[in-house]
């Protein structure tokens, strides 16, 4: 039985071409930094989680959640297989119970705030927007797309990040936790225009700061669909 099922929907990814330097010490023991065309990224991403289940149950209040990260990629090498995965700077979601079980089983970086969504549309575009709260201080990210969603092109930046089908968290200096996550090829909404509101060094940290003043480099909007997120298992660094 998968450890978390659910639905990831109207995925916002901002994307940031960065220094790899600066991902290096966050890099989990056994994988290495994923480059697309030479460049490496962190991508701000806000989701809503719907349909939740851990171990094929529903948690009461925990079902339907928004949350808001801040990710990059990673790939390791499994016995001549190549494995691409994320690695979370943080991820921050309205709801205590998950931050406990996310930081205590998995070894992640989750924490709790205040967070809300909204998903409108009329008959040009669709607004899909998260917030969230920190320091007293709201956040968000907002995107204005088109009403229908279209495939996702092969080869593009777009199908490098979200075909990511592994996650990783580093345990210490020799070891790491890793875990797959599965869902099929999403669809991506063409975003007309967006908006970022985000303190990125008062959420992740000062030597992630200068992004406040940082153009991303691609948004997009995916819709997403049901996925799992199966049991972990140790992994060992060289």
């Amino acid at each position: 039985m998968s450890f978390l099922t659910a639905e990831w929907r109207k995925l916002i990814f901002a994307n940031y071409s960065i220094d790899p330097q600066l991902l290096q010490p966050h890099v989990p023991p056994g994988t290495e930094l994923d480059l697309w065309e030479g460049h490496c990224y962190a991508s701000l991403i806000g989701f809503l989680f719907k349909e939740t289940k851990v171990l094929g149950v529903k948690v009461p209040f925990h079902v339907n959640f928004e949350e808001v990260n801040l990710r990059f990629y990673v790939k390791r090498n499994d016995q001549g297989t190549w494995k691409r995965g994320v690695v979370f700077i943080k991820e921050i979601v309205p709801k205590a119970a998950i931050t406990f079980v996310a930081n205590t089983l998995y070894g992640e970086h989750y924490e709790t705030q205040a967070m809300d969504h909204h998903w409108t549309k009329n008959g040009q575009e669709r607004n899909v927007g998260y917030r969230w709260r920190k320091n007293g201080v709201w956040n968000a990210m907002e995107v204005k797309a088109a009403l229908e969603p279209s495939a996702i092109p092969e080869g593009s930046q777009a199908e490098f990040i979200t075909e990511h089908y592994w996650g990783y968290a580093k345990i210490n200096n020799g070891a790491s936790n890793e875990y797959e996550v599965t869902h099929p090829r999403w669809e991506q909404y063409a975003v007309e225009s967006y908006g970022i509101e985000a303190d990125f060094g008062a959420n992740y940290g000062a030597q992630f700061a200068f992004l406040n003043e940082r153009t991303p480099d691609s948004v997009f909007l995916a819709e997403g669909s049901a996925i799992t997120v199966e049991g972990k298992k140790k992994i060992f660094g060289e």
